[in-house]
């Protein structure tokens, strides 16, 4: 992040908004916009902004998968496996057949 371009005050803001879209999406750097002195937005770019939710929501099933880890939430790999197949096998038999 460059302190002096990529902070920018609300009233820079509104008078120059088309070159600000411009630069975040020239740059891929995000925006910090100010208010009295004080953060209270950021604009980045849609491609950088979805691969930041991407990431994020690969974090949240990471720790999820932790936590599930640690308090032994596990299933044996052959145990899975046979009950993928059997699964599987079910939906693909036709409608109303039996065992």
């Amino acid at each position: 992040m460059n302190l002096s371009s990529d902070i920018r005050s609300i009233s820079y803001v509104k008078t120059n908004a088309a070159d600000m879209l411009r630069q975040v999406n020239d740059t891929h750097n995000p925006i910090v916009i100010t208010q009295n002195g004080e953060a209270r937005a950021v604009l980045m770019d849609p491609d950088s902004y979805q691969e930041m939710r991407d990431a994020l929501g690969m974090m949240k099933l990471i720790s999820q998968s932790e936590r599930e880890i640690q308090g032994g939430q596990t299933v044996a790999h052959q145990e899975l496996m046979t009950e993928l197949r059997t699964r599987v096998a079910q939906a693909q038999r036709p409608s109303g057949e039996e065992k």
